[in-house]
């Protein structure tokens, strides 16, 4: 009798405090299919680049869905933190090309050597660890990745939109004006002005208007062909319905993931996991001020441990290990405050487990605006930067032009850290160098080699 009173006073508003977070159930139902459509890409792109370990792409489409589901719903109600968990971008590529078909390892082993470093993460989570490694990192250094992250982000939805294109000469140019760019600046514009207006979902009305008014390309007019990437820039219809696969799950091989020859590989993949994780919580945390009466990002052990399970779960279910999407920021700059825009990101994955040709729909010419306002939400924290010491700047400066440049989270991250570290000494003030700093600068030099 007393479970069923507590449901029927069960209030999802004072569940996740819609009050207290100044937002309601509109808005972070907005937020949450916002943050979908940016992170949604990972449902066929991660089958793509895993299948090239000899992995069914089916069985990797369906391990991706649930993984990216349940790891979300968990972050909404278990942690309350507008963060999206999907399989790692980077990660992919380190298990099918370094360790599978570098190295020569099974897939099914190196599922094990997923879940096994899913579990270390999880237990470095329930001991603080990696609180106590959030505390150790300058608060010049969590600025500057948020910013960096900002560039990161804006520059990807740049050349997803065509309109920055690679050049022999320079690395990188503009295009010749085309149909592509200018659908894409039409988008942008359009994507502007409601959010200048302060229309609520105007992110999401911008991607469905840049998607309709895509429509014509490479069907009327213009060779899509020519974009290099013409199934990112085209509106196509490749179907309605598919079976889910689940050939994959519990199919990892927990013993033969064990050999002392596989730990480095192991290490490579908690530490570049838990990097990723802690500059997305950081950099969104510092853009947006979802933070504790600490200034510590909000709920982050509970954060971490969720992140730490979708690892784990990643290597049950046949797929590499998930990890916190940056992307949910395009969700927050939406109004997304609560763990519901979590919560609903999760829920919309589940049905592409049958509906996954439906994302064909959307090109990513229609979220690169999208991708582009966000990156002017993320780089506020640029503002509190003290530029005028040089012991801050420069560190920072490395940061946050190296994540954009390298295209690597880990690279701006490292050379910052080590940067900072390297004067601090030599100017005389050792004092403010920690010992988790300097395990952090350690696992930093690894890292740089590892990449």
């Amino acid at each position: 009798m007393k479970q069923l009173e507590r449901l029927r006073k069960f209030s999802v508003s004072d569940f996740f405090d819609f009050r207290g977070n100044n937002t309601s159930l509109r808005t972070e139902i907005l937020a949450g299919i916002t943050t979908f459509l940016a992170t949604m890409y990972i449902i066929i792109v991660n089958p793509m680049i895993i299948s090239n370990t000899g992995m069914s792409f089916s069985g990797v489409l369906t391990a991706t869905v649930l993984v990216s589901a349940f790891s979300s719903i968990m972050m909404g109600i278990y942690a309350k933190n507008p963060i999206v968990l999907a399989p790692g971008m980077g990660i992919n590529t380190f298990f099918a090309y370094s360790l599978v078909i570098g190295m020569n390892v099974k897939w099914e082993v190196a599922l094990g050597v997923v879940f096994w470093s899913g579990v270390i993460f999880l237990i470095l989570s329930i001991l603080n660890i990696r609180n106590a490694i959030v505390n150790a990192i300058p608060t010049s250094q969590k600025q500057a990745v948020a910013v960096g992250i900002g560039l990161f982000i804006a520059i990807n939805g740049f050349i997803e939109s065509g309109f920055i294109v690679s050049h022999p000469d320079t690395v990188l140019g503009p295009p010749a004006v085309n149909p592509l760019t200018i659908t894409f600046l039409v988008g942008l514009i359009i994507t502007a002005i409601l959010l200048v207006k302060q229309i609520k979902g105007a992110l999401i009305l911008g991607i469905a208007i840049t998607t309709i008014i895509s429509i014509p390309i490479g069907r009327w007019y213009y060779d899509a062909t020519l974009s290099g990437n013409p199934f990112s820039t085209v509106v196509s219809w490749q179907g309605f319905w598919a079976k889910p696969d689940f050939s994959l799950f519990f199919s990892l091989d927990l013993i033969g993931s064990l050999k002392f020859s596989l730990l480095p590989a192991m290490f490579s993949f908690i530490f570049v996991d838990m990097i990723d994780s802690l500059s997305t919580f950081i950099g969104v945390a510092e853009a947006s001020g979802l933070k504790d009466k600490n200034g510590k990002p909000r709920n982050l052990k509970q954060s971490l441990i969720v992140d730490a399970i979708s690892s784990l779960m990643s290597g049950l279910f046949g797929t590499s290990s998930g990890s916190s999407y940056i992307e949910s920021a395009t969700g927050i700059a939406q109004g997304g405050r609560t763990g519901m825009t979590a919560v609903v990101a999760g829920l919309l994955f589940l049905p592409f487990m049958f509906f996954s040709p439906l994302l064909s729909i959307v090109p990513s010419v229609a979220t690169a605006p999208a991708l582009i306002v966000v990156g002017i939400f993320m780089i506020t924290p640029i503002l509190k930067i003290n530029w005028l010491d040089y012991e801050e700047a420069i560190p920072a400066f490395l940061s946050i032009i190296l994540i954009p440049l390298t295209f690597s989270i880990n690279q701006g991250i490292s050379w910052g850290l080590l940067s900072w570290t390297i004067l601090k000494l030599f100017v005389g003030k050792a004092r403010e160098i920690t010992p988790m700093l300097i395990i952090l600068d350690f696992f930093a030099i690894i890292v740089l080699i590892i990449e």
